[in-house]
């Protein structure tokens, strides 16, 4: 009988010393969790807090924007076309019967030009901008005149960099812009409903690169109001082709047409054409870039033939 009860006095320490591990196992295991409950609540509450503030700030993008002519993610494989009535801005220059505005309006399509073709020409605006660039979110390359940013001013690349030229640009690349500019045009004038013969190329049709950087000078200001006509007397159409797409390579940066009863927007997507006419019927800016790069040429045209320009071609 003694032998039985140290037996079970032995078996009854055993089990309380089991409770006890268990206990203090259970109550390591709940400090650990509340030293990690605090920091844990507090990532919760700021990631809560960040997602708050982006959603402000995305609505806010949008305050002013009544509506979207073009999401970035559709796809308008026919062009698809808004009349505005004219303006009288046309009425201060010579009309050329075929070719001078007289359906107004804005313009978007994307199977005029490829992807493909747009991401060639988004490389070769990378070649030719990494040559300098502004110092500011805003530079240029025309390939027609040779101007090209550098720092806070312009140089003609053809010059500046001579010879090394051919190792930039190809002939390809020159092929390539010729015909996506002939596909441009000849929407544009199916679209406006205009002889394509009487229409030309006119300047500055350049490639632009924008991106948050602060502005430097005033050619860096690209987000201000304008009226191409009034702004450029040669255009009379204005194109834009976009090499990069909105919300994904860049956000801001969308094209705003301000009419009297609301905004009207342009989401860039890469082989996006859009298209109007220059008067101040299309009064127009460009948001500013927040995040990326936004790349895009834009491709102008007149009625005058004294005001055209030629296709720019290697030296």
């Amino acid at each position: 009988m003694a032998l039985l009860r140290m037996r079970n006095a032995k078996g009854s320490n055993l089990t309380e010393i089991e409770r006890k591990i268990k206990r203090g196992n259970a109550l390591r295991q709940g400090s650990v969790w509340q030293w990690f409950q605090w920091p844990l609540a507090l990532f919760l509450l700021i990631l809560s807090v960040c997602s708050v503030v982006w959603w402000l700030y995305t609505n806010s993008l949008d305050s002013d924007i009544t509506e979207t002519i073009a999401g970035q993610g559709e796809l308008f494989s026919q062009a698809r076309a808004y009349a505005v009535p004219c303006s009288e801005d046309y009425d201060n220059y010579k009309r050329y019967a075929g070719c001078t505005p007289q359906r107004c309006g804005r313009a978007v399509v994307d199977g005029v030009v490829t992807r493909e073709e747009a991401q060639a020409l988004q490389r070769l605006a990378e070649r030719g901008l990494a040559l300098a660039g502004s110092e500011g979110g805003a530079s240029i390359l025309d390939l027609h005149s040779g101007a090209l940013s550098m720092g806070r001013q312009f140089v003609n690349i053809y010059r500046y960099f001579g010879d090394q030229i051919g190792e930039v640009f190809t002939e390809e690349d020159f092929l390539l812009y010729r015909d996506v500019r002939q596909r441009i045009q000849a929407v544009i004038a199916e679209t406006f409903g205009l002889d394509v013969t009487l229409m030309f190329l006119t300047k500055p049709t350049f490639f632009s690169r924008i991106n948050s950087t602060a502005a430097k000078t005033q050619h860096d200001e690209y987000w201000h109001p304008h009226i191409d006509k009034v702004t450029y007397g040669s255009f009379d159409y204005t194109s834009l082709l976009y090499l990069s797409d909105y919300g994904i390579d860049f956000t801001g940066g969308r094209f705003v047409f301000m009419d009297q009863n609301g905004n009207r927007t342009i989401e860039p997507r890469a082989g996006r054409v859009s298209s109007s006419s220059s008067g101040s019927e299309n009064i127009h800016r460009v948001e500013r870039v927040t995040w990326g790069t936004r790349y895009a040429i834009t491709v102008s045209f007149t009625c005058d033939p004294e005001l055209a320009i030629s296709d720019p071609s290697l030296p």
